[in-house]
């Protein structure tokens, strides 16, 4: 009996050495998530199931590629080509303005061609960044209430103030990130015109127009007035509006532009009329302005009527013997 109870011991030894060893494997990595597409990008794969595809065009600017619409002039001696710029929210093909232009023009001798614009990295929502509350001192077991000489709301006080700190720090982060978002935005925006310029000659146009509406217009002024391009002619601002987050307003870009500058307002919208009025009072301050303006009546009730008004008047700025 005490020879087998030493021989055992040493058996399951020796079975545990013919065990291979447990190997350990590591979690499979996940595959990373592939990015989110811009707004900008998803309207623009909706635009390619809807629009023609003889309409589609895709041009590169730097490392971006971007959707373009081009129709051709229905002339045989086309006259040029107008760029249609739409504002934010608004695609190549928006039914306010852009979507119109661009379909209206190829039929009186002009080629047209609509961009589209990436998102802005200045509307871009800004991650909010946690304020840590400060360490509460160490209560004695005893203690329950607060000190005689403390006011009974001097915690609330001090959370406050700072809640106020912490606002103020959000709000001065949040300047600086839009501060650095708006050269980044207009190089990225200001890429795409200059792809749509050059895609524009290729096709023998004598003269360029650009047509911006909304933001697109002012978009399409600081690019004139920034770039001063040679090959464009002229600027039609529709509408215009100057984002939210920009150093300089239209009311100060639009008037001092080299190039002959219309500006299309809504007289029955007051806003648009009084940030119309603050732009021709610096056009006039402005020795030999080319800048001018004109007026349109809003037509909620008949949109055709408002889209054709819009299309006679850039038409006949554009070209006063017609």
């Amino acid at each position: 009996m005490c020879c087998l109870a030493s021989i055992l011991p040493l058996s399951a030894l020796a079975a545990d050495a013919e065990k291979p060893p447990a190997t350990t494997e590591a979690p499979a990595a996940q595959a990373p998530r592939p990015p989110l597409l811009e707004r900008s990008q998803e309207d623009a794969q909706a635009l390619e199931r809807l629009v023609p595809k003889a309409e589609q065009q895709t041009l590169q600017a730097g490392a971006d590629s971007f959707l373009a619409l081009w129709k051709p002039a229905n002339d045989s001696d086309p006259q040029g080509a107008v760029i249609i710029v739409p504002g934010a929210g608004e695609t190549a093909d928006w039914p306010n303005a852009v979507g119109p232009l661009r379909q209206k023009f190829p039929d009186i001798g002009w080629h047209s061609l609509s961009v589209s614009l990436p998102d802005l990295l200045a509307d871009s929502p800004q991650a909010r960044v946690e304020a840590t509350p400060a360490a509460e001192p160490e209560k004695d077991q005893g203690e329950s209430a607060p000190a005689k000489d403390v006011p009974v709301d001097a915690n609330a006080n001090v959370a406050q103030a700072t809640a106020a700190d912490a606002d103020t720090a959000e709000s001065t982060d949040a300047e600086q990130a839009s501060e650095q978002a708006e050269p980044a935005d207009a190089e990225r925006i200001f890429a795409r015109l200059d792809a749509a310029v050059a895609f524009a000659q290729q096709h023998n146009a004598r003269s360029i127009v650009l047509i911006g509406h909304g933001s697109g217009a002012y978009w399409a002024a600081r690019y004139l007035s920034e770039k001063q391009p040679p090959q464009v002619q002229k600027l039609v601002m529709v509408a215009a509006q100057t984002p939210a987050r920009v150093e300089h307003g239209l009311e100060s870009l639009a008037p001092t532009l080299k190039v002959p500058t219309a500006d299309i307002y809504y007289a029955t919208r007051s806003a648009d009329r009084n940030a119309a009025e603050l732009r021709l009072q610096t056009s006039k301050r402005q020795k030999d302005s080319q800048y001018r303006q004109l007026s349109l009546i809003a037509m909620p009730g008949n949109k055709a009527a408002e889209q054709e008004q819009l299309f006679r008047r850039v038409r006949g700025w554009m070209s006063p013997q017609s």
